[in-house]
């Protein structure tokens, strides 16, 4: 048995390089470039407009939680269902290792991974909301699988995408969810794992049963509410060590362009990590070029492609200029990091020592707390993508197939070795971004116009017919 795991971990290991090797983080970078240069850098230059119609609304109740369709979410729903899948412990564990292995200048990278990503978010969800189709229940029902084969005319790269998400969801968006889960609250209260994996295993169960209104309802109470809390605590970290911060900026920066190199104190090797990590850190975190999130903002009571495309913008900012920012400030402040290297800290114990600087003991309860319900949050936001995709290739009697055995592991991975599943799971997230990104590549005249005729009709300059939809039974 151990021969048959070496040899599936030797296999995976070269497919995984393969896949998140440099071209992978280039053409990741260079999609999302390309249609920031072709929409004229929207994410910045709009982004007044891009507040105006997205946040601004919560404000004003434009887009309350009672205003719905009755066989969708709202906007905010959608957007929180989004985020409960992405901010997860990619957000505090990731960024511990982006910076340990690839320095402070790894968080600069990560700034510009998400910026550019902003872009390629914001093409998938106009793309998803486009394609979009209504299913024999009358639900919407999207994701890249649907702009894959409606747009490009490729029913078996779509099959593909969607087998690779699935996978992706019972890995990542499960299973190595549920050991992050199992794991911290061993070590913080010697909770039994069996015991955590029957609880959690349950509640979530209880949750996807009722469906992507029930985990629309949930996710738009919970990522809020815990996201404000991650925020404030690491303010408090933050203010507490405010005089270092223009160092600490300083030094992402330096580090991140090579800038001081004082014989050969930062070498090309050193920029080459910081930018590895940083990008790849940041796709991990935000997801930005893999396509996962489309299916759950397709789901959204919302006409134009535009608008939902402007909620992808704001998703990628709050993970990961937001939260993986301030992640990433409290371990460089912490103090910690300097004793990485003969401590051996990465991860989530890093985190932990860094808030312990400055709260003491206390912070071991909190970091858990924030693991916890993060990683909690990734299930049940990840279940709905993978539901999404079993859906399309085995249509919705599958669905409840799907439910049940995502619960199921959801036990297995809180009681099992992950690192294994891990690295698998890593694999099935790049392999998603393959399809996906062909797709983007080949369909961005359809964002582009759409983007485009959105923007005439807001000008008013000229009468245009709206261009909202593929399919005249997703109007």
């Amino acid at each position: 048995m151990q021969n048959i795991s070496g040899i599936i971990e030797k296999i995976n290991s070269e497919i995984n390089k393969l896949v998140w090797g440099t071209p992978m983080l280039v053409l990741l970078l260079a999609v999302g470039i390309y249609f920031t240069i072709r929409l004229k850098f929207f994410q910045i230059i709009k982004i007044r407009h891009i507040y105006n119609n997205t946040v601004k609304t919560l404000f004003k109740g434009e887009n309350s939680k009672e205003k719905t369709d009755k066989k969708g979410i709202s906007q905010f729903q959608a957007i929180s269902t989004a985020l409960a899948a992405t901010i997860g412990t990619g957000s505090i564990a990731g960024v511990a290792t982006a910076i340990t292995i690839g320095g402070a200048g790894a968080v600069f990278w990560m700034w510009v991974s998400a910026v550019v990503g902003m872009m390629t978010i914001y093409a998938e969800n106009v793309l998803g909301i486009y394609f979009r189709k209504k299913n024999e229940k009358g639900e919407w029902t999207g994701g890249a699988m649907y702009y894959i084969q409606y747009g490009l005319n490729s029913k078996w790269l779509a099959v593909l995408f969607s087998i690779f998400c699935v996978c992706a969801s019972f890995g990542m968006g499960n299973m190595v969810q549920a050991n992050s889960v199992s794991t911290s609250l061993s070590q913080t209260y010697l909770l039994s794992p069996k015991i955590t994996g029957i609880i959690i295993a349950l509640i979530i169960g209880l949750i996807i049963l009722g469906g992507i209104k029930r985990i629309g309802k949930v996710s738009q109470v919970l990522v809020p509410v815990i996201s404000i809390l991650y925020i404030l605590g690491t303010l408090v970290v933050i203010f507490a060590n405010i005089k270092i911060m223009p160092t600490i900026f300083s030094n992402i920066f330096k580090e991140a362009l090579g800038i001081g190199a004082v014989a050969g104190g930062i070498t090309g090797t050193v920029v080459k990590n910081a930018i590895s990590m940083g990008v790849k850190r940041g796709v991990f975190s935000n997801e930005a070029g893999l396509g996962s999130s489309v299916a759950v903002h397709s789901v959204a009571d919302v006409k134009e492609p535009v608008i939902q495309g402007m909620w992808g913008i704001v998703e990628v900012f709050v993970d990961t200029i937001v939260v993986c920012t301030l992640t990433a400030l409290v371990i460089l402040s912490g103090g910690a990091l300097e004793n990485a290297s003969t401590t051996g800290l990465d991860g989530a114990p890093l985190v932990i020592e860094s808030f312990k600087q400055v709260m003491g003991g206390f912070a071991s309860h909190l970091v858990t707390f924030f693991i916890v319900v993060f990683a909690f949050a990734t299930i049940i936001g990840w279940e709905y993508i993978g539901e999404k995709a079993m859906e399309y290739i085995f249509g919705t009697k599958s669905i409840i197939i799907y439910r049940v055995l995502f619960a199921v592991l959801v036990y297995f991975g809180a009681n099992m070795q992950m690192k294994l599943v891990w690295d698998i799971s890593d694999t099935f997230n790049g392999l998603m971004a393959i399809p996906n990104l062909i797709a983007l590549a080949f369909l961005s005249p359809i964002v582009i116009k759409v983007t485009k005729n959105y923007m005439q009709r807001k000008s008013k300059k000229q009468r245009v017919a709206p261009m909202l939809s593929a399919h005249k039974n997703s109007k």
